[in-house]
């Protein structure tokens, strides 16, 4: 990626520490410019076709620059992998910020929600697609057509804050975390808890399609080439997958309350 070697790299970072210059920063950004162009057609890649590419490097050139500044050389880090958390994390807080689901789309995911709520603490256990549909009103056909419409959605959504405030985490967060030497018990909670439930809770294709989705940012169409699934039921499975994570996270939340 880098038109510098690593010892003109280290030493254009050096410079930079010590002065902060402008231009010295402005050289740094152009050498890591192709990460945020990555990250952006990665993500789209992802979301509905209204999404434009563009509009999310833009902004990720903005976490490019946070993560410039606040990069600490001593602490034996890649650059790379730290400033790729910034970026798709300014690059998610513009997609939630813009709220750019479609309405409808979101009182579907808000309704799927609320009966895979209702139908689990009903039943004590996870409810089936047969089950999900009656409880919504709809064919099953149709279920799977609005699973498959809220998979791109729980994208934007499964990255929000799970806990507000000082000790918010997220599943980005859990990816790299600024400061090992200082832990917050609640975040640590927080990371314990979905690790639990993927590990306990999730098939081995459940959990490689969150592998290949959320950490080796693989399309639902590559997911599907890899696992030998077609891309719709990736889309199912994820979705539902989403449903009964958040309904998880939700009750972590209310029992810390």
């Amino acid at each position: 990626m880098s038109k510098r070697t690593l010892e003109e790299m280290k030493a254009l970072w050096v410079e930079y520490k010590k002065t902060s210059d402008t231009g010295t920063r402005n050289e740094l950004v152009a050498e890591y410019l192709p990460i945020v162009k990555y990250h952006a057609e990665r993500l789209t890649a992802r979301l509905p076709h209204n999404v434009d590419p563009e509009d999310l490097a833009s902004v990720g050139i903005f976490g490019l620059l946070d993560a410039i500044a606040k990069f600490d050389l001593g602490r034996g880090v890649k650059f790379e992998t730290y400033c790729s958390s910034r970026i798709r994390g300014a690059m998610l807080d513009e997609l939630r910020a813009l709220d750019w689901a479609p309405r409808l789309l979101r009182a579907k995911g808000h309704k799927l929600e609320k009966a895979y709520d209702a139908l689990e603490s009903r039943l004590g256990r996870a409810p089936t697609d047969c089950e999900m549909a009656n409880e919504v009103g709809v064919p099953l056909n149709e279920l799977d057509e609005m699973l498959k419409e809220i998979s791109a959605a729980s994208l934007v959504s499964l990255s929000a804050k799970i806990h507000g405030g000082e000790d918010a985490t997220s599943l980005e967060e859990m990816e790299v975390l600024e400061d090992k030497k200082s832990k917050s018990p609640i975040r640590e909670y927080h990371k314990r808890e979905v690790v639990n439930f993927i590990c306990k809770r999730c098939s081995r294709k459940e959990r490689l399609i969150l592998t290949l989705y959320y950490f080796e940012e693989l399309t639902m169409k590559e997911i599907g080439a890899t696992l030998d699934l077609s891309e719709s039921r990736v889309c199912q499975i994820h979705a539902k997958l989403m449903l009964r994570l958040k309904n998880h996270l939700r009750k972590l939340r209310s029992e810390l309350l």
